[in-house]
């Protein structure tokens, strides 16, 4: 059975509405992760950071607790993980066994099947593009969709992302102020 856990009820309700009864949910409540994570043959963690590392949600102790020979694939290593067992790993060596659980954490898993991922990154991208060439351009898009704002890293050549300025030791501007200015 998959379970399946998040912080925001709204998007539980959404995935158990499109899914129906086929899928188990739950907020994050640990004694409920911890009781799926004794009994699952996988975990899958995906867990989107805003700024920063991505919170650790299952510690090494809950790991331990694990069924030997389960397995973590950490599709939020890019971000430092969230498993506390999570190591980097790459497609060369990509797994490792910590506490009797094999560990997949290899950033970029896209990166390994190159055509479905561009496939689901045109999808994407497409609606936005052809949204950016409706509204007038990169400037007016920015400017209206708060979404696609909140993405972007960089704004003609300056760092707009306070984590990858940090990572990066490169200065950063808030991409907010530096579009007031420009009106």
């Amino acid at each position: 059975m998959l379970k399946i856990f998040d912080t925001s009820i709204y998007k539980l309700r959404r995935i158990q509405r499109n899914l129906g009864s086929r899928v188990y949910t739950s907020t994050m409540n640990p004694n409920i992760l911890m009781k799926a994570l004794r009994t699952c043959d996988v975990a899958i963690g995906a867990i989107l950071s805003k700024e920063g590392r991505s919170p650790v949600i299952v510690t090494e102790e809950m790991v331990t607790e694990m069924s030997f020979g389960s397995v973590i694939i950490d599709v939020s290593i890019d971000q430092g993980g969230c498993f506390e067992t999570s190591e980097v790993t790459n497609h060369s060596d990509p797994v490792f066994r910590k506490h009797g659980v094999t560990h997949y954490c290899v950033p970029n898993i896209a990166s390994r099947v190159p055509r479905t991922a561009s496939y689901a990154l045109s999808n994407i991208f497409t609606p936005i593009l052809l949204n950016m060439g409706e509204e007038g351009g990169m400037d007016a898009i920015l400017w209206k969709d708060p979404h696609v704002r909140s993405a972007a890293y960089l704004y003609r050549g300056t760092v707009t992302n306070k984590f990858v300025a940090d990572y990066c030791r490169l200065p950063f501007r808030d991409l907010n102020l530096l579009m007031a200015t420009r009106i």
